[in-house]
């Protein structure tokens, strides 16, 4: 069997990870504080000193292991898990549970309300005030 990487290729792995974060070289360069060119070596290398690794991780925000354990099918196995049954709650937590159109004309009927209530105490002060002064 062959395969296009070998399976604990950290440089490539790092960079796997890093393209899965969405992150430049340059960005996690500059994470680390040295350049670009440093990342594309360390991508390149089938192995990384320990401390260098450990830098890299905290980077990423991953682990350590998560690095050395890296593996395209583990994560092509892990995003099919989302779809694979049908009773999986994945997307509940974002259900709305009223009508957002309901929640605005609420609103707007309140605020309808207010302003109503706002003239009234004008009109009412207004007329206290001619009153007053009619009576001076």
């Amino acid at each position: 069997m062959s395969t296009l990487t070998k399976p604990n290729h950290i440089g490539r792995q790092i960079s796997r990870i890093r393209e899965l974060r969405d992150m430049k070289q340059e960005a996690l360069a500059q994470a680390l504080g040295i350049s670009q060119q440093t990342i594309s070596a360390i991508e390149n290398s089938e192995t990384i000193e320990e401390e260098r690794l450990s830098e890299v991780a905290k980077a990423l925000g991953v682990t350590v292991e998560a690095i050395k354990n890296f593996s395209e099918e583990g994560m092509i196995n892990y995003f099919n898990t989302f779809n694979d049954s049908g009773n999986n709650n994945f997307g509940d937590y974002n259900a709305c549970t009223f009508n957002p159109l309901d929640k605005l004309m609420e609103t707007v009927d309140k605020n309808e309300k207010l302003y109503e209530r706002l003239l009234k105490a004008e009109q009412d002060k207004s007329e206290y005030l001619e009153k007053l002064l009619a009576g001076k």
